[in-house]
């Protein structure tokens, strides 16, 4: 199997407080903004940057909810495999909020175009940022583009990027590696 490192534990720790310094940059105290993981690897990102948040820099509750757009997506009826559905867990209103959609890679943009659709089922936002970890700047089919990002990456579409966190994974890590294995 052909896989290489793109990022290792302390380089995407290092990351992750990047990005919160910038999102308090632009939030502040985060009483007008909430951040939405989309599930089900955003999620990860999400939770992460919440900690980092209330608990490095504190700010005080950070509101956090989990959307899942399997049901949002263009092609649910067209995939051969069987889409399994992530829990939804919004507990806060996001009309005239900011939301920041957090996910994990930026691809193609079909995913975020998906939680655009699937979040007005909440609300109004009056602003919507997107904060990745990964951006593959060559993959997108739709104009969509990050406010913040934690590395962008060159790869070619034989290609994927894996991202390991230690919750579910058992190490924080980035990786390449090809589609065939």
């Amino acid at each position: 199997m052909s896989q290489k490192i793109l990022l290792t534990s302390k380089e995407v720790n290092i990351i992750l407080h990047r990005l919160a310094c910038q999102l308090i940059e632009n939030h502040n105290d985060f009483s007008d903004s909430v951040l939405i993981g989309i599930q089900p690897r955003g999620a990860f990102l999400a939770q992460r940057i919440k900690f980092i948040l209330e608990n490095s820099y504190d700010v005080k509750e950070v509101p956090l909810g989990f959307l899942d757009i399997t049901f949002f997506r263009d092609d649910f009826r067209r995939s051969e495999r069987l889409l399994e559905a992530s829990q939804t867990t919004i507990n806060f209103l996001v009309e005239n909020k900011k939301v920041i959609f957090i996910d994990d890679v930026l691809f193609t943009g079909r995913s975020i175009s998906s939680a655009l659709s699937a979040i007005q089922s909440f609300g109004r936002p009056s602003a919507i940022e997107l904060l990745v970890l990964i951006d593959r700047r060559f993959s997108r089919q739709l104009p969509i583009q990050p406010d913040y990002r934690g590395r962008q990456v060159d790869v070619i579409n034989n290609e994927k990027v894996i991202v390991c966190w230690k919750e579910n994974d058992g190490e924080d890590a980035i990786y390449i590696k090809d589609k065939d294995n």
